[in-house]
């Protein structure tokens, strides 16, 4: 079994404009065993196509510069990546997220590009499972989660990387007590 825990950034805006349509711009993922170990690790930038520029707000928000982007591949080409190297095709996985925001965009990312989405379903939603385990009557955010268990938070808040990393700190600390 593999869990593939990962976060995505997306196009944002301040205040979204007509036609908001947004589409993922950074996957950051790490694929665990059923033992805990770290069996590997992702990290791409996507070229938006409907909305090419990374509004300020973006930019500021996940400190992804649109030279980042530019030079990047689009989604159908980096997905094809990531699904080869988490072995969507081959072996049992699941894919793990803070929330179900990530899971949602893969599956529209895929529908805006005519791609089977079937693949997204096999989804944990990490947040929610953590809520129900510390009997929270609110979901918090990862960070906050984070700290509530005394992790350490390393990197950049809102980069896919950093926020996947350290949601696979928390995902072992717990491993085999998910709801997988």
């Amino acid at each position: 079994m593999n869990y593939i825990i990962y976060d995505l950034e997306a196009t944002c805006w301040e205040n979204p404009p007509p036609g908001f349509i947004q589409e993922t711009i950074e996957i950051g993922a790490f694929r665990v065993n059923q033992f805990g170990e770290v069996r590997g690790k992702f990290n791409r930038f996507i070229r938006p196509v409907v909305h090419p520029t990374l509004s300020p707000f973006c930019r500021n928000l996940t400190t992804i510069n649109q030279e980042d982007v530019n030079r990047a591949k689009t989604f159908p080409d980096v997905i094809e990546e990531f699904q080869q190297w988490a072995y969507i095709h081959e072996d049992e996985y699941v894919l793990c997220s803070w929330g179900n925001f990530d899971r949602r965009m893969f599956a529209a990312d895929c529908r805006l590009h005519r791609l089977d989405a079937d693949w997204t379903e096999k989804h944990a939603n990490l947040k929610e499972q953590y809520r129900i385990k510390k009997r929270m009557k609110k979901g918090v955010g990862m960070r906050k989660a984070i700290e509530m268990e005394d992790i350490e938070f390393t990197g950049t808040h809102h980069r896919g990387i950093s926020d996947a990393e350290n949601l696979t700190k928390l995902f072992l600390k717990y491993l085999g007590s998910w709801s997988l």
